[in-house]
């Protein structure tokens, strides 16, 4: 028996970007672990990653080209040939190209993280075509934007350094389901004497994990933001030395802060007054005693119509007490603007004859319905699916279904297995997973590039999605020599080698070792040096007033709560969040019996208090229900839900629910405030107990 030990990266859309250790033993990939000399992997792994070896032998993996034989979403497909299969495909792309090329759209996001898988053939792909662009916005880009008009890039706290503070608030995630080893740190933090506070609407595992828990209404992140500025400032708990050397626009965010007082700010956020005198009193006093105070904020503040202002808020809390003196303070969102990658490189934007229109992947149950007009263009006629699974993680899930099961409609997916957007497919194209292809990485949780090798074969007649792009573009006549480049030479592009920040970079090296550390400083604003317009933090900013923005940190209310709509909530009197489960990461690994039976089945926490009211006991199965549509779940009657909240953990395939649907059913195609990103936990319900 041969056994060799390759060396790896996680592909999941997940901040930890974890080192692997591929164990394989005469071709067959045996164990996955992490490298215990990966400082932030430090040899630990998610239940999720430590299976992946099962998903990828999975007895339902998709290992051969198929084409529909029945109804489209009835998941009916025949195998057909890799030639049958490319033919079809340019068959049906070339006049549309010729005709219309904006009507073609590739529909993608994180399903791999990897530079290279991800997108970097496929866009030299849709570039030459001339294809609509996607607004990749499902996830991130909201508070993305907040955070780069406030401090000028993803670049933040180092995870390395938040087991050295002192005080730890944990704001709009649960990092034990979705950040392990940040909270490994917090863990150590915690033991070192910090304390840890969570802020988020539900008690998640986390929450429940913290010294204190303030659960705040869906929505109202901002506020709680502005009503701790007012605190840190009218009790003078600030750094006026950084205000004064490294900030922009502190007399007006004064007398903004002053209007939000602590009464106003609890009526708002639905707490206390003490919760909010206190938090600010702990972190501006704390900071002024020299101590390091850190903030992780997470995705979940910005899924609201408000949501990129709420993450702007959050981040200029550091500044006003000095945070960034220390490595182990400030705030930390992302990591993933501290990379030098050569995107441009990667994706060939100069293949573009003249720039298409760009289609929101948020709102594309809307745009696949949409006729054609002068304002919109062309109807989307083709879609190309890969990295992704729409029928099950976008919003507004009926319109969705509505649009891919039109017959003019051609749709491609590229996939590990029969997922719910693969039962609308016309051609399914199987993918390879990591184990089976090269890929380059950058993290947005911690700072090291990284590197996948390819552990073994790709299964059946599995093709990695660069292979299938090449063999796309030859079929459709592209005879660019950038088509022509291999996966190997398309990831020594990946990073910029001459950037100071990743100086060394070589990919046959990186490869080698696994992994290698960005060169960032410590404490990255401990001097100012903030990548905005002005060099400092912005309090004020003329770009947001430029794009027709507030200047100056404010709250916008959601645009579905009791406060803001009355009408609507006397209809839909919950607000309703679907945050990650703990054994699923987006609607990845939903089909791997282990992790689902660890799962159990859709459930929808309720509280005491709101479970009564309805006659709903533990363990009875539920409608949620708006005017966008309804899905079924059982209902787990529990305070960690806070009254006039419930929470149904996701994404679960629809086909895996006993209805046929998920969250998604009830959730809205409106766009948030700034980035044009979803806005999932914006979400009022009504909730009524199933006749049994």
């Amino acid at each position: 028996m041969t056994t060799t030990q390759v060396r790896a990266a996680c592909p999941l859309d997940c901040p930890d970007t974890c080192a692997l250790l591929v164990t394989v033993e005469d071709g067959v990939a045996t164990a996955v672990k992490g490298d215990p000399d990966h400082p932030t992997t430090a040899g630990v792994l998610c239940t999720k990653v430590a299976r992946y070896t099962e998903r990828t032998y999975h007895e339902e993996r998709l290992l051969y080209p198929l084409k529909r034989v029945g109804k489209k979403g009835e998941g009916k497909f025949e195998r057909i040939s890799w030639e049958e299969a490319l033919d079809t495909i340019a068959a049906k792309l070339k006049p549309i190209a010729e005709r219309a090329p904006e009507a073609i759209l590739p529909y993608s996001y994180c399903g791999t993280m990897g530079l290279i898988q991800g997108e970097s053939m496929s866009s030299r792909f849709f570039n030459k075509i001339g294809a609509s662009l996607l607004d990749r916005t499902i996830c991130a880009t909201a508070g993305f934007t907040g955070y780069k008009y406030t401090i000028g890039g993803s670049i933040g706290t180092d995870m390395e350094q938040f087991q050295n503070a002192k005080l730890l608030i944990i704001w709009g995630g649960n990092p034990i389901a979705s950040n392990l080893h940040f909270w490994t740190r917090a863990q150590e933090a915690k033991r070192n004497g910090a304390k840890l506070i969570a802020i988020d609407p539900y008690r998640s595992l986390t929450a429940e994990k913290c010294h204190q828990h303030i659960a705040l209404l869906p929505g109202t992140d901002a506020a709680l933001a502005l009503g701790l500025m007012h605190v840190l400032i009218k009790e003078d708990l600030l750094d006026h030395d950084y205000i004064a050397q490294y900030t922009l626009g502190f007399e007006q965010l004064k007398q903004r802060a002053a209007e939000w007082t602590p009464e106003r700010t609890a009526e708002t956020c639905g707490i206390t007054v003490d919760e909010v005198v206190d938090l600010a009193r702990l972190y501006g006093g704390m900071a002024k005693a020299g101590e390091p105070v850190a903030i992780r904020t997470n995705y979940g503040v910005q899924r609201v119509r408000g949501g990129g202002m709420a993450v702007r808020n959050i981040a200029c809390l550091p500044a006003l007490v000095g945070a960034w003196r220390h490595p182990a303070g400030g705030v930390q969102l992302s990591s993933s603007g501290s990379f030098p990658t050569n995107k441009p490189k990667l994706q060939r934007t100069d293949l573009l004859k003249k720039i298409p229109r760009t289609i929101n992947m948020t709102t594309i149950g809307d745009d696949l319905l949409r006729p054609a007009s002068p304002s919109f263009g062309p109807a989307v006629e083709a879609v190309i699916v890969y990295n992704s699974n729409p029928l099950a993680i976008a919003p507004d899930s009926d319109k969705v279904m509505r649009g891919f099961l039109r017959e003019d409609l051609f749709t491609v997916v590229l996939e590990h297995f029969q997922t719910d957007t693969a039962d609308y497919a016309d051609i399914v194209l199987p993918a390879t997973t990591q184990l089976e292809h090269i890929d380059a990485h950058t993290s947005y949780g911690h700072l090291y590039m990284m590197a996948n090798n390819a552990a073994i074969a790709p299964m059946g007649e599995a093709k990695a999605n660069t292979e299938i792009f090449r063999l796309l573009a030859a079929k459709m006549g592209f005879d660019d020599d950038c088509f022509k480049e291999s996966d190997d030479e398309l990831a020594a592009q990946a990073f910029n080698a001459q950037d100071v920040r990743a100086i060394g970079f070589d990919w046959d090296a990186l490869k080698q070792k696994g992994w290698q550390k960005l060169n960032m400083p410590d404490a990255p604003f401990a001097q100012g040096g903030f990548p905005t317009p002005s060099g400092k933090c912005e309090f004020y900013s003329a770009q947001m007033e430029k794009d027709g923005l507030d200047p100056l940190p404010s709250y916008i209310p959601p645009y579905e709560s009791a406060a803001s709509n009355p009408e609507l909530a006397a209809r839909y009197p919950l607000a309703m969040i679907s945050p990650p489960a703990r054994n699923f990461l987006n609607s990845t690994f939903v089909n791997v019996k282990s992790l689902r039976s660890a799962e159990g089945e859709p459930h929808l926490d309720i509280h005491p208090d709101d479970s009564a009211s309805r006659s709903i006991a533990n363990g009875d199965m539920v409608r949620i229900f708006n005017d966008r549509g309804s899905f079924v779940a059982k209902a787990r009657v529990t305070d960690k839900a806070r009254a006039g909240l419930v929470v149904g953990l996701s994404v679960w395939w629809k086909k895996l629910a006993s209805d046929g649907k998920n969250a998604n059913e009830v959730t809205s195609q409106q766009l948030t405030d700034m980035g044009r990103a979803p806005t999932f936990y914006d979400t009022l319900v009504q909730v009524e107990r199933l006749a049994s």
